[in-house]
């Protein structure tokens, strides 16, 4: 195993270095693009000189931007590299998990996002993240009816659960509170 795991290291290594360079340049070339900045001075950022959660984050951060920005095809590009680099960061919290399955979703795939979803709230059948996700797959697949059922378990749970204070919460917060308001919109 340990014949396979330095060649293994080297081969991350090389692959986050070409996609920090990638993900430096954007679309355009521009390394400090509005609202995408990979660094305060807008310097090319080297992602090899990350730490694995680090990278998983700006990768995160890359396809959500691309996906606001109507640019689907760069986000179905970047999509497979944070999710694995979300992979290669060993076990998975339900934070990651709602990551990957937003990754997931915002890239067309929404039986991952699903299963990331389900894994959520197998494990926690009140969790936020997993409910919000729950409610994303529901749209991806035009289903009424569970969007419906997971907006119900939102409300009911967001009480609670805001008291938890979770480092997901907090980082989520919006991606949460939009989905509150529209939960609460659809109430009859």
């Amino acid at each position: 195993m340990l014949a396979w795991l330095v060649p293994g290291i080297a081969a991350v290594t090389l692959v986050a270095f070409l996609i920090g360079q990638r993900v430096a340049r954007g679309p355009t070339g521009d390394a400090s693009q509005s609202g995408t900045s990979l660094s305060g001075s807008g310097r090319a950022v080297d992602l090899s000189q990350m730490t694995p959660d680090e990278q998983a984050s700006r990768l995160f951060d890359r396809v959500m931007t691309y996906a606001e920005e109507g640019e689907q095809d760069s986000a179905r590009t970047f999509a497979p590299m944070a999710i694995q680099a979300y992979e290669m960061l060993g076990t998975l919290d339900s934070h990651t998990r709602f990551d990957i399955g937003m990754i997931a979703a915002v890239s067309g795939d929404s039986a991952r996002a699903r299963a990331e979803a389900d894994t959520i709230l197998a494990k926690d059948r009140s969790h936020l993240l997993g409910l919000v996700l729950a409610i994303k797959v529901a749209d991806l697949r035009s289903d009424q009816r569970a969007r419906a059922a997971f907006q119900k378990r939102l409300l009911a749970a967001e009480p609670a659960e805001r008291a938890r204070t979770l480092k997901g919460y907090e980082e989520h917060q919006r991606n949460i509170d939009t989905a509150l308001k529209d939960a609460r919109s659809a109430r009859p």
